[in-house]
């Protein structure tokens, strides 16, 4: 894997840190992305001297150690007399991290130091968290997500069925011939590394088999709509739903799952509102339920549940990608799966795994409600629609998520 590029993301890396504004790099996503991998290629790349170093260790250092690779790092640029490259890796673990980047930084920029910065960490709520208290105006972000079907195919020639149960882990997919190995690596190396590391990093949890047991809900009801009441009603331990709903935010913040809002012009009833459960990989899900591929592909609501939660974890990344946001929308039994507000484009997604029918009651009642709103099919094969409805084929979206976006 560590000569496949994701293009995109190494491309603007890139050329912010050959850039003539100075401003530290920091890369943030899911553990097992290759964020490690791409700081390597572009220390492969680059031609000026260049440190790496990682915090990812059973004794977590300090501040000195961030003090020590930086010292190296001057020491390097002032030998050299050029850019040198400084990549600190997970460096999200180390307690009061970014007042110590931010004084070093800071010096830098005084004493003209030509140091270029690039940090990376899996915690976003860690790393948000140092950057908003202490980074502000100093920093870049970038947000790696999972791989996309296009470059699941490109690398390890998956199938879009494949892709749909194996989803975007490029470790665990070098695995996937052995299914039953490929779940354990999900589970034990993904899932348990991040309950049990990652999480208890960001806040304190009071109750750990209830974060647990969120998780697996959330695992068993993907892309489904599920009140706090039920989940509480459902779960074994005692808590709140003011508990599951701040368990769930993290698991968030972890990239497991994401908890999406119905969408009201209103912002109040968001907030309010029954969430739809999203999961950012479906490994995750399939790695969990227990099922072979085999037995995936057969059953028809499962199969019909991956696909649904596949094209709302790609939206959700696109998204990310262009600053918008991302709901789901019912309103008594009307009903559409997504609604993309980018800018000022309202858009309403159905996803249909089978043939659909030619009614779309749901997508037609939001587009009557939201006269500025566009719709978009997703189904098997592309169908001749009506407009404001498009219809394009699910393979062609995977391929390229964002011509949801063209008109």
């Amino acid at each position: 894997m560590r000569k496949y590029k994701r293009k995109v993301f190494f491309n603007a890396l890139w050329k912010n840190l050959r850039g003539r504004v100075n401003l530290i790099q920091v890369v943030v996503g899911p553990r097992q992305v290759g964020k490690t991998t791409l700081a390597l290629q572009v220390m492969d790349e680059w031609k000026n001297p260049k440190i790496y170093d990682s915090a990812d260790s059973p004794d977590i250092p300090t501040t000195d150690w961030i003090v020590q690779k930086w010292r190296a790092a001057r020491e390097k640029s002032k030998a050299s007399g050029r850019n040198t490259l400084l990549i600190l890796d997970e460096v999200q673990k180390i307690s009061r991290w970014s007042e110590a980047v931010k004084k070093l930084y800071d010096e830098d920029k005084r004493k003209q130091n030509k140091i270029r910065v690039l940090l990376l960490g899996s915690s976003a709520l860690l790393m948000q968290r140092g950057l908003s208290e202490s980074l502000a105006g100093r920093f870049e972000l970038h947000q790696h997500t999972h791989w996309s079907y296009t470059e699941c195919r490109d690398y390890f020639s998956l199938n879009l069925k494949e892709y749909i149960y194996f989803g975007g882990y490029p470790a665990a997919l070098l695995l996937r011939r052995d299914q039953r190995r490929w779940a354990n690596y999900i589970r034990e190396s993904l899932i348990e590394t991040v309950l049990n590391k990652d999480i208890i990093l960001m806040s304190p949890i009071s109750k750990p088999a209830l974060l647990r047991q969120t998780f697996g809900l959330a695992m068993s009801h993907p892309a489904q709509i599920i009140s706090y009441q039920k989940m509480l009603g459902t779960l074994h331990d005692a808590g709140n739903t003011t508990t599951i709903a701040s368990y769930l935010r993290l698991l968030s913040k972890a990239f497991l799952v994401s908890p999406l809002e119905r969408f009201s012009q209103a912002r109040i009833k968001r907030r309010g509102s029954i969430p739809k459960l999203l999961i950012l990989d479906n490994s995750l899900i399939s790695a969990m339920a227990g099922m072979t591929f085999r037995d995936a592909t057969r059953d028809k609501v499962f199969w019909g549940r991956l696909i649904e939660n596949a094209v709302g974890a790609q939206l959700f990344n696109l998204v990310l990608q262009w600053g918008g946001e991302l709901f789901y929308w019912r309103l008594r039994q009307d009903e559409i799966d997504y609604c993309l507000k980018v800018g000022n484009r309202l858009i309403a997604v159905e996803v249909k795994s089978g043939y659909p029918n030619k009614t779309l009651d749901g997508l037609c009642s939001f587009l009557k409600k939201y006269k500025e709103a566009e719709g978009v099919l997703l189904s098997p094969v592309k169908l001749q629609l009506e407009r404001p409805i498009r219809s394009i084929a699910l393979e062609d979206f995977f391929k390229s998520p964002d011509k949801i976006l063209k008109i």
